[in-house]
């Protein structure tokens, strides 16, 4: 019996490993349409051991497009505000685990089924952008743009205007779509960047899957690069 459980158990983790490995290094998508060569904006991703959450430079226009987070309480025109921070996930995980300390087993379980979605939104100063955990990679305009119209209808509406939550202890917003572990904040952040010009493996369920597929199917002087002009 303790056999047969082992063989099973073996089976499910070689699975997941080909799964994962087949996952990062077939891209997605397998053809896309040429981008200018350029790096005119920079889009950072910050990631922990299961979360990724995409960075995006605070100016005028970013300010503008995203106004209604003063809603939540973000307070945009402070003058050491450098980004505004982005993530996609679980309701019942994002607003119940404030922190790791506080990791409950029921949220847990709920992400592992169907369960509502949320935007979280956070502010930033200046990030370290040779940090282990942040990925900073250049896109050209057109992708830069595609991707804050891709974030924005992430946001869900009653009326024509996002949703704040209240009472959740933090800028949590009410977010399109159903959250699932195996498809769940790290396929929102690639779903993204693919839409910013960028190639991504097929399934990243994890943040170091993610990122390895980032610099496997991109040229790596996108990686870092300087944004051209004046672009944060």
């Amino acid at each position: 019996m303790l056999r047969k459980l082992f063989k099973l158990l073996l089976t499910v983790v070689v699975a997941i490993l080909v799964a994962a490995a087949i996952g990062a290094t077939l891209p997605r998508p397998f053809w896309r349409e040429a981008n200018s060569g350029t790096v005119d904006r920079r889009i950072v991703v910050l990631s922990n051991p299961i979360h990724t959450d995409i960075a995006i430079a605070v100016d005028a226009d970013v300010r503008d497009r995203f106004d209604f987070l003063r809603d939540g309480g973000l307070a945009l025109d402070d003058p050491n505000l450098r980004y505004i921070i982005f993530g996609w996930g679980g309701r019942s995980f994002y607003t119940e685990t404030p922190t790791w300390a506080e990791l409950k087993a029921m949220p847990v379980l709920r992400s592992f089924g169907l369960d509502r979605s949320v935007m979280h939104v956070s502010l930033g100063g200046d990030i370290p952008l040779d940090h282990p955990d942040v990925t900073a990679i250049g896109v050209d305009e057109a992708g830069y743009r595609r991707l804050l119209d891709f974030i924005r209808a992430s946001f869900a509406e009653r009326a024509g205007k996002p949703m704040s939550l209240d009472g959740a202890g933090d800028a949590f917003f009410e977010a399109e779509g159903y959250f699932n572990a195996l498809l769940g904040c790290n396929s929102w952040t690639a779903a993204g960047l693919r839409d910013a010009g960028l190639a991504s493996g097929w399934w990243t369920p994890l943040p170091w899957l993610l990122r390895v597929s980032l610099r496997l199917h991109n040229g790596s002087d996108r990686f870092g690069a300087e944004p051209a002009g004046s672009a944060p």
